[in-house]
């Protein structure tokens, strides 16, 4: 088997991450829950695993790190918790359902949505910007990379563009955190969500948020929190003020170790290899005939995503014999991201997503690419 869907969830995880959670399972109790030793052993995994994403995420301390299930989670944390009725919100064509959904919600409750388009290569048009902006425009939410074309957003540009109208600007880092580097000071992101399943190598069921320090924003969900149990409300300070019930310790554990290991690693070299794998399949396939690549690979920097169609045939089709035929894994469809494929064309027809990780070999990409040939030829 070949596994090339680590945009949807990374399978190979480092020896380390199952150790974490074996002996989280084991040994760790519910944190904040106690004073023996189990619990205060669980304290330590969860402190830990908020330290190493501050490190990784460069963010002004362990506080700013509050955990979710999933980046879906976390999204939806920080758009309910910050947009109002009234308010004005930019965003892209290029988003996940995980943003799109809580807007559209938001809208029906009264909020207004802007989605700046792209040009036929999945580039955003940054032009756009500025010409949405009006004098309710509070919050601007975009993906780092596309989940699609693997195009990166310009985060840069649009921090500047955030920073300069007084807005806050919240960043979907599900395809990027982890797996290229991230510094959310010198970026000035208020909000980054993450997945722990993806780039990151932890388990499914992980995920959260860093939030700027001094930012507030209303709990999507409230309940126990292990300290302040007299008082009606929630509590207001970072990291609980995000975070009520019991948390997914060993999933924590396992999220942790993931994060060291990458750490342990550089997540430059991690990065670079997975790019140089991501080019050698473009450069093997660039020519086959009948094959549509999307996305734009003028820029070396982007996410280790090629995203293609075999002429008029159905993504779904073309997944499965790469599966039946090859042993390769792939995804086909829409990826959950439906207003990218309108602008694309590809609404009917899906696309077929092959997607790396440093985890991945060159020769098993060369055989990917060949399978690719193949099936081209075969028209």
């Amino acid at each position: 088997m070949i596994y090339l869907d680590n945009a949807a969830t990374t399978l190979q995880k480092p020896p380390c991450v199952g150790q974490a959670m074996l002996d989280a399972l084991e040994h760790a109790g519910n944190p904040g829950r106690g004073a023996h030793e189990p619990t205060l052993h669980a304290a330590r995994i969860v402190y830990h695993a908020r330290e190493i994403l501050a490190t990784l995420l460069h963010a002004e301390s362990p506080d700013c790190i509050a955990f979710t299930a999933n980046v879906t989670q976390a999204l939806n944390t920080a758009l309910c918790g910050l947009v109002r009725p009234g308010d004005h919100v930019i965003t892209t064509v290029c988003e996940h359902n995980s943003v799109l959904r809580p807007l559209y919600r938001l809208r029906e409750q009264g909020a207004e949505v802007s989605f700046a388009e792209v040009d036929d290569t999945g580039r955003l048009r940054y032009e756009q910007f500025e010409k949405f902006l009006r004098p309710n425009t509070r919050l601007v939410v975009v993906t780092h990379a596309s989940n699609v074309t693997g195009n990166l957003t310009d985060l840069a540009f649009v921090s500047a563009f955030a920073e300069k109208h007084g807005l806050t600007l919240v960043v979907d880092a599900a395809q990027t955190a982890g797996a290229r580097p991230i510094d959310v000071q010198a970026l000035g992101v208020d909000v980054l969500c993450f997945t722990g399943h993806k780039a990151l190598l932890g388990p499914q069921g992980t995920g959260g948020l860093y939030v700027r320090p001094g930012l507030t924003m209303a709990p999507l969900v409230v309940g126990g929190s292990g300290i302040h149990s007299f008082d009606e409300t929630h509590p207001s300070q970072m990291p609980t003020a995000l975070e009520a019930g019991t948390l997914n310790v060993p999933g924590l554990a396992g999220l942790g170790a993931g994060v060291e290991w990458i750490l342990s690693q550089s997540v430059e070299a991690l990065h670079e290899k997975e790019i140089t794998l991501t080019r050698l399949f473009y450069e093997k396939i660039v020519h086959a005939p009948g094959v549509k690549i999307y996305g734009s690979f003028d820029e070396t920097d982007r996410a280790p995503i090629v995203s293609l169609n075999f002429g008029d045939e159905d993504a779904a089709r073309a997944a499965d014999i790469l599966w039946e035929d090859y042993g390769i894994c792939v995804r086909a469809g829409a990826h959950c991201a439906p207003l990218i494929h309108k602008a694309l064309g590809t609404v009917e027809q899906g696309m077929v997503r092959f997607s790396f990780s440093h985890q991945n070999t060159e020769t098993e990409v060369l055989r990917a690419a060949e399978a690719v040939c193949e099936l081209a030829e075969e028209g």
